[in-house]
């Protein structure tokens, strides 16, 4: 069972990396007009959530509740990937930012 959370921040990632590439379609240009710190707010939120399902499961698995130990696996690597994830969007906007910086006006 995938997130839905997780798709919607995956299909938003590749959105802006598709724009930040200049490859933007007219179904991605009509949301354009949302707020981009609303998203990328949204974004992190949404890592920030998956971190806590995993450590609150792993808690459950240590304490010997009824935490199965494939779900647990499962949340860590979700949350891993999602942080691996946002990590390289905010690396491709900061190297963004310093390539606008050094434009010559």
């Amino acid at each position: 069972m995938v997130n839905p959370g997780i798709e919607q921040m995956v299909n938003q990632l590749r959105a802006v990396a598709s724009q930040a590439a200049g490859n933007v379609t007219p179904a991605q240009d009509a949301g354009a007009g949302q707020d981009f710190s609303a998203l990328l707010q949204a974004a992190v939120a949404e890592v920030n959530n998956t971190q806590q399902e995993a450590k609150q499961l792993s808690e459950q698995y240590a304490a010997g509740d009824a935490a199965n130990l494939q779900d647990v696996v499962v949340s860590l690597q979700k949350a891993s990937l999602s942080f691996q994830a946002m990590v390289q969007v905010r690396n491709k906007l900061v190297s963004a930012y310093q390539e606008v910086m050094n434009m010559q006006v």
